[in-house]
């Protein structure tokens, strides 16, 4: 079992800057990929970014590409997402994710744990 608690989130104007991190607790080896997703009111999940367990590999969505950067520390069990020239997009929560499995990072059905969410609000 793995355990999940994001946080960093908040008000931000459009253009400006934002770090969500998330915490997991509970089997390592539970944590080999590691991921962010989003959701915006009435849409469905989407991916942000994802970093394997020594951080060699990272994904992104097209949109977070240049503008956001995936980073982890294993040894304080620490995954954050430095958010860059945010866009103006209302509210929209932001949940980490994690899996053992080695599969399609940009999945939602492929992680097995999740947080409870963090919510960003465009305050422009």
């Amino acid at each position: 079992q793995v355990q999940l608690v994001e946080t960093g989130g908040g008000l931000v104007q459009a253009g400006g800057s934002l770090r969500l991190s998330c915490v997991a607790s509970g089997r390592s080896s539970d944590t080999y990929l590691m991921g962010w997703f989003r959701q915006a009111p009435g849409k469905e999940r989407d991916f942000v970014a994802a970093i394997s367990w020594t951080g060699g590999s990272t994904y992104y969505a097209v949109g977070a590409k240049g503008r956001f950067t995936i980073s982890r520390d294993n040894d304080k069990n620490t995954m954050s997402l430095q958010m860059n020239s945010l866009k103006p997009e209302g509210t929209v929560v932001y949940y980490c994710a994690t899996t053992s499995r080695d599969h399609n990072p940009y999945e939602p059905v492929e992680y097995g744990y999740w947080g409870q969410r963090t919510q960003v609000t465009d305050s422009s």
